[in-house]
């Protein structure tokens, strides 16, 4: 069976190696399990089906694939100020900044794109547009890779085996694909977000005394 080259340049934008500096985020994590919100295995399983249900996860996968179908730069444009918009906290709006800059900055060196000033959602839709690449598997890629990276910011925060996060992996699997296609008209109509424990969770660590983390 012949490899899909799309395939594996999504397996390279969203590997851990691919350098937007992903591994220095938590997208709240930190603070989760600083306020207590976050304690062992079960609830972190939570919290994470909730992100993916209701927050930042979910609005990730509405933000991209908008961009995806989004026919000009006016529109891209529009789309990524709701997106900042969008995030719930200093912090939340910092990290998508960044790695959407390092995003650009690295596949528009090598393939060159123009995604410049554009948030990380937002440039790897536009991103997968511009290559033509498949719309559901980037977005389903793009959440795997962001459990895999919670995953391992979860492994250094709190008594969190690999056996054990692999194996979570393994079952929040299937949900990235379902939010994809839940996602996939790209409607921003449909925007929302009620993980609020997880917003107040980014919120909290702006002040938390001692962190790993930049969110």
């Amino acid at each position: 069976m012949p490899i899909d080259q799309g395939v594996l340049t999504l397996t390279q934008w969203l590997s851990p190696a691919y350098p937007v500096g992903a591994f220095a985020y938590s997208c709240g994590l930190e603070g989760a399990v600083d306020l207590g919100q976050v304690s062992d295995e079960a609830s972190l399983e939570a919290w994470l089906r909730d992100l993916l249900h209701h927050g930042a996860s979910h609005g990730d996968a509405l933000f991209l694939a908008a961009t995806y179908r989004a026919d000009t730069p006016e529109a891209v444009a529009g789309i990524d100020a709701t997106a900042r918009a969008f995030a719930p906290s200093r912090e939340r709006l910092q990290e998508a900044d960044h790695l959407g800059a390092a995003f650009a900055k690295i596949t528009g060196a090598v393939w060159a794109q123009d995604l410049d000033g554009l948030t990380y959602p937002v440039a790897v839709g536009r991103a997968a547009r511009l290559a033509g690449l498949p719309q559901d598997l980037t977005a389903a890629m793009y959440l795997q890779a962001m459990l895999s990276n919670l995953l391992a910011a979860a492994q250094r925060l709190m008594p969190l085996g690999q056996s054990a996060a692999q194996a979570m992996l393994h079952r929040l699997t299937p949900l990235c694909s379902e939010i994809a296609a839940q996602t996939a008209q790209g409607d921003l109509d449909t925007l929302s977000s009620t993980s609020f424990l997880a917003d107040i969770a980014s919120m909290h660590h702006e002040t938390q005394y001692a962190r790993i983390f930049r969110t």
